[in-house]
C-alpha cells in the first residue's frame, strides 16, 4: 500500500476524530488529509513527479506530516533534514540526494541562503509571509482538494532517512512504503495500542525514531498525535496531564531530564499506560525511578534507522524482570545472533544481532557496496554486538566498533556506564578506549556530574571496582559538563576519543 493512502481511509473512516494536536490547535483526519491533497496537487502542478525527492527542514510541526503525507501519495521521496546541520553538513546531504524541492521553516532561512543547493528547483518557506521564497500557505491554496493519489509499486522508496552519523559521514537508508507499512503493523500488534490512545510526539520527526516507533503508526490506527515544537520537561508533565496522554516516546537523556524535572509533582499523569524508550541503552535506576515515583511502566525496545526502525521490544510485564533486555523480536522480524563466521552463537555467548524482515531497507542511497556489506543473503547485518539468554531475550552488549580489546580482553563500555549510572552523583557517564602503550587500549569514563554534588575520580573507580571485574574498571576519568550528542540523543564517542 502507498502509505499515503492511510491517511485517506482515515477520512474516509473517521473523518471528524481529532488526528493532530498541535500548541492547542486540533486537526480532523479530513483537515489533515485535505491540507495533504492540496499540497501534493500543487508540487504535481509545479512539475514534480514520481521518483523526485523533497528535503524537508522544519522543527516538529503539523506541516511537516502534512508534507509527510502530501509526498507519499505522489511517490515522491521525502528526505529529512537535521535542523542542527552546519551548512557544510546540509550541502553534504542535499548534494548526495539530489531534492528537486525543499520546504524549510523561516528560522532557516538564514542557513538556506548560504547553502548551496544544487538542483533544487523549488524552495518553500514554512511560516513567513514576507519571504522572497514561495510560501507554503500560497502553494496550499494553489493545490484542489480532490485525492492525489498515484498508483505505483509500493516497493518504491519513501523516505531517504540519513542516519544520525555517530562514526562519520551519514549514510541514506532507502526506506520503502512497504517497510513503513509492516513497520506500523508490527507497532499495533507488539505494543497493543488502540485507535483510542493518544500519544505524545515530542522526539524530532527528521529522526525514524520521532517518526516512526510511535508516530505514523497511530496514525495507521486511527489514534490520536500531540506533536511538540520542540522537547522541554515541564511542557511534556503539562501536555500529559491536560491532554490525556496514554504513551510517548522518548530517549533516555529525555526521560532523564523529565525524571529531574521538579514540576513533574504538579501534573497528573495516572492516563499513561507506559512510556517508550529508545535510541541507546536505558539506565536500570531511571526505570526502576519511573515505577517507584510515577508508577508507569517502560516498554525498551531496540531498532536502527534500516529497519524502519522497530526490530525488537521489552514489554511492560518484563521490565523489572528482564531489566537490561531489548526484548524479543517483533512479529513480522526474525533476529539472531551470529559469530564472526556467521554460525549463530548459543545463548549467553556474544555475536552481531542480524535482522531480516518486509522492515529492512532496500539499501543505502547510491551506495552499492555498502549495501552489499549491510545486507547479506536477505539479513541485516547491525553492528551491534549481542546475546540472548535461556528464554529467548535479547541483550545488546554494545556498538561493535566501540568494543574496548585491553590486554587481549573484551571489554563492553556499555557494561561499565551501567555500572557508573547507579552512583547516585552520576548524572551522565560514556566509556570509550584511548590508546595504551602497554594493554593496547585503556578504559576512560567521561562523568557528568549532577548538579550540587561533588565527585572524585577514586569514587569512580571504586564504584566499578566494587562491582565489575578488574580489567575493565576506568584508568582514566574526566569530567565534562556535558556528553557531545547528535540531535537523536546517541552519544558521540568519536569525539570523546578525541578530546584524550
Amino acid at each position: 500500500m502507498n502509505f499515503g493512502r492511510i491517511l485517506a481511509k482515515r477520512s474516509y473512516l473517521t473523518p471528524d476524530k481529532v488526528a493532530l494536536v498541535f500548541e492547542g490547535n486540533r486537526y480532523t483526519y479530513f483537515q489533515l488529509n485535505n491540507r495533504a491533497n492540496r499540497l501534493a496537487n500543487a508540487l504535481l502542478g509545479k512539475g514534480l513527479k514520481p521518483g523526485d525527492r523533497a528535503a524537508v527542514l522544519l522543527f516538529n510541526c503539523p506541516e511537516y506530516l502534512e508534507i509527510y503525507f502530501a509526498l507519499a501519495k505522489v511517490g515522491i521521496a521525502m528526505v529529512p533534514l537535521n535542523f542542527r546541520m552546519a551548512a557544510p553538513e546540509l550541502e553534504y546531504i542535499l548534494k548526495d540526494s539530489m531534492p528537486k524541492a525543499i520546504f524549510f521553516g523561516a528560522e532557516f532561512t538564514e542557513l538556506i541562503e548560504k547553502t548551496d543547493k544544487y538542483d533544487v528547483e523549488l524552495c518553500c518557506i514554512v511560516g513567513d509571509k514576507e519571504a522572497d521564497f514561495l510560501e507554503y500557505e500560497k502553494l496550499i491554496v494553489e493545490g484542489a482538494s480532490t485525492e492525489a493519489y498515484i498508483e505505483y509499486d509500493s516497493s518504491e522508496t519513501q523516505l531517504i532517512m540519513y542516519t544520525s552519523g555517530t562514526t562519520g559521514r551519514p549514510k541514506g537508508a532507502m526506506l520503502s512504503h512497504n517497510n513503513s507499512t509492516w513497520n506500523a503493523i508490527n507497532t499495533a500488534a507488539d505494543f497493543g495500542i488502540r485507535p483510542d490512545d493518544i500519544t505524545l510526539s515530542s522526539a524530532p520527526l527528521f529522526h525514524i525514531g520521532g517518526l516512526n516507533v510511535l508516530t505514523t503508526p497511530h496514525f495507521y490506527l486511527g489514534a490520536t498525535i500531540v506533536l511538540t515544537r520542540e522537547f522541554d520537561p515541564e511542557n511534556i508533565w503539562r501536555l500529559v496531564d491536560k491532554e490525556g496522554i496514554t504513551n510517548m516516546f522518548a530517549v533516555p537523556q529525555m526521560y532523564q531530564l523529565m525524571a529531574q524535572d521538579p514540576s513533574r509533582h504538579q501534573y497528573r499523569h495516572d492516563s499513561l499506560r507506559f512510556v517508550e524508550s529508545g535510541g541507546g541503552p536505558c539506565p536500570i535506576p531511571l526505570i526502576m525511578q519511573y515505577f517507584d515515583e510515577i508508577n508507569v511502566m517502560f516498554m525498551q525496545g531496540y531498532g536502527l534507522t534500516e529497519a524502519s526502525p522497530s526490530t525488537t521490544l521489552l514489554r511492560s510485564e518484563d521490565a523489572l524482570r528482564k531489566a537490561g533486555s531489548i526484548g524479543k523480536p517483533f512479529l513480522h522480524v526474525d533476529v539472531k545472533v551470529v559469530d564472526e563466521t556467521g554460525d549463530e552463537v548459543r545463548p549467553g555467548e556474544v555475536g552481531e544481532l542480524l535482522v531480516r524482515g518486509p522492515t529492512v531497507m532496500s539499501g543505502y542511497w547510491q551506495l552499492s557496496q555498502e549495501t552489499s556489506d549491510s545486507i547479506r543473503d536477505g539479513w541485516l547485518y547491525t553492528g551491534d554486538l549481542a546475546r540472548f539468554d535461556e528464554e529467548g531475550y535479547f541483550y545488546i552488549v554494545d556498538r561493535k566498533k566501540d568494543m574496548i580489546i585491553s590486554g587481549g580482553e573484551n571489554i563492553y563500555p556499555a557494561e561499565i556506564e551501567q555500572v557508573l549510572y547507579t552512583h547516585p552523583k552520576v548524572s551522565e557517564a560514556a566509556v570509550v578506549g584511548i590508546p595504551d602503550d602497554k594493554w593496547g587500549e585503556a578504559v576512560k569514563a567521561f562523568i557528568v556530574v549532577k548538579e550540587g554534588q561533588e565527585l572524585s575520580e577514586e569514587e569512580v573507580i571504586s564504584c566499578c571496582r566494587e562491582n565489575l571485574a578488574g580489567y575493565k574498571k576506568p584508568k582514566h576519568v574526566q569530567f565534562i559538563k556535558e556528553l557531545p550528542r547528535n540531535a537523536s540523543g546517541k552519544v558521540l564517542k568519536r569525539i570523546l576519543r578525541e578530546h584524550t
